[in-house]
């Protein structure tokens, strides 16, 4: 049979993906998108799909959710199978796993923060990127977060797009919000705060920021905030011209932000570039954040030994993420991620998407990426005969596993999107147990 559907028997592969977000589905996609009879199991331990799609991307950036539906498409092959609920290591094994699928593929993202390294990082008032948008996006392991957001002064460290979510999403009004699928926890939380100052904290200058222009752009759009740029900090205007097109158009949004008024707005959002992070000050709460001035020598950053403190009641490092260790699979400390080599960990066992290669690129990114390793195991991985699917169901039904299916999915999102206010998308659920009731309902 062709793309709607897989043999069974010996003669088909069978596949488990573990991780239902990007580079997930793009892995799917590509191993059931040939004639080769394949079956495709997406295993993850949440009830919803779709990772960080879901989780990660800022809840005011709806479009770039739309790519959700495109997976929903690959859902809808029946040799392709969503099941969620499903916790490799707490309902099953990597071992179980591979013995049940001729190929298993580790697609687990990059979910743990990496730590900055410095003295004060354990402070209350100090909380990861990946903790802080997966509480304000509804992820059911940060529901229960509880930032203290009753502070003037927030630092977000780092120069990358995550920083401009979290800094954004701090200043946006609860009117700006109204359209985004803001958590309701957090919005209260938010939209209450007495913020009145937003530092992006950057250790190289404007130059090497991996700020995307859009992103950058909506800062000079803000409602109540008004982003401010230090003039001193940009390099002399006769460089533009010979910028790309993405460098030409941050430095215009930056020295547009140079000329802003601190008094336009209530809030301010301050980018300072040059300064890195030396110690998060406090006793037992955050209050400030020790920076070093630096500069950029042939390529590298360098301390100046000039040092300044920074008043903060919250710090949000927006530094990376590390893919967490699973026992017995090479893992790289150093990169954080599994060890491997073009996506192959070990016969019959790979990885893809940021557990093969950190936390860079872009979602699309991922695409090329599943399509490489897809073609890896199409390539030297035969049918042996193995159970799969029919293994997996067997597993579930002895040890009484509620796993959610993409149809029992569907009940979910049908009850978040009857439960919105006028203008947003949906009300997130953030209970699994809530979910997985509705789900078999």
């Amino acid at each position: 049979m062709g793309k709607n559907g897989a043999l069974n028997g010996e003669g088909t592969l069978n596949v488990a993906v573990i991780g239902a977000g990007p580079a997930g589905y793009y892995t799917a996609e590509a191993l059931t998108g040939t004639e080769r009879p394949v079956n495709v199991d997406i295993i993850d331990r949440l009830p919803t799909p779709f990772g960080l799609i879901r989780a990660g991307v800022a809840p005011d950036h709806q479009s770039i959710k739309n790519v959700s539906r495109r997976y929903e498409a690959t859902n809808q092959r029946d040799n392709v199978r969503f099941v969620g609920n499903l916790s490799l290591g707490r309902d099953i094994t990597l071992a179980e796993l591979r013995d049940l699928y001729d190929a298993v593929v580790l697609a687990t993202g990059a979910g743990k923060d990496r730590p900055l390294g410095i003295e004060g990082e354990d402070l209350r008032g100090v909380i990861g990127s990946g903790a802080f948008v997966g509480w304000y996006n509804a992820h059911p392991d940060y529901k229960d977060l509880e930032p203290d957001l009753r502070v003037a002064s927030v630092a977000v460290i780092g120069n990358g797009n995550v920083a401009i979510d979290v800094a954004r999403v701090l200043a946006k009004t609860a009117s700006e919000m109204a359209t985004s699928d803001l958590a309701d926890h957090a919005a209260g939380r938010i939209h209450g705060a007495p913020i009145r100052d937003i530092y992006i904290l950057g250790r190289r200058g404007p130059l090497e920021a991996s700020f995307t222009p859009k992103e950058l752009g909506e800062l000079n759009q803000l409602e109540n905030c008004v982003a401010l740029v230090d003039g001193t900090q940009l390099p002399d205007a006769s460089i533009d011209s010979s910028l790309s097109g993405a460098a030409k158009k941050n430095m215009a949004a930056m020295r547009a932000m140079a000329t802003n008024s601190p008094d336009a707005k209530p809030v301010r959002l301050h980018l300072q570039f040059y300064r890195r992070p030396m110690a998060i000050l406090g006793d037992k709460c955050v209050c400030g954040i020790r920076l070093e001035e630096t500069k950029v020598e042939d390529g590298k950053c360098v301390g100046t030994g000039v040092t300044e403190v920074l008043p903060a009641g919250l710090v949000v490092p927006c530094i990376g993420y590390r893919t967490s260790p699973i026992p017995d699979v090479p893992y790289s400390e150093r990169y954080g991620h599994f060890e491997n080599e073009s996506g192959r960990i070990a016969d019959g066992l790979y990885c893809v998407g940021w557990a093969k290669r950190g936390p860079t690129g872009t979602i699309g990114t991922n695409k090329p990426d599943g399509v490489e390793v897809a073609q890896e195991i199409l390539g030297e991985v035969h049918p042996s005969g193995k159970s799969g699917r029919a293994g997996l169901d067997q597993i579930v039904q002895e040890r009484d596993l509620h796993i959610v299916t993409f149809q029992t999915w569907k009940k979910i999102e049908a009850r978040e999107e009857a439960g919105a206010t006028a203008g947003a998308p949906r009300k997130k659920l953030v209970d699994v147990s809530e979910m997985v009731r509705i789900a078999e309902s």
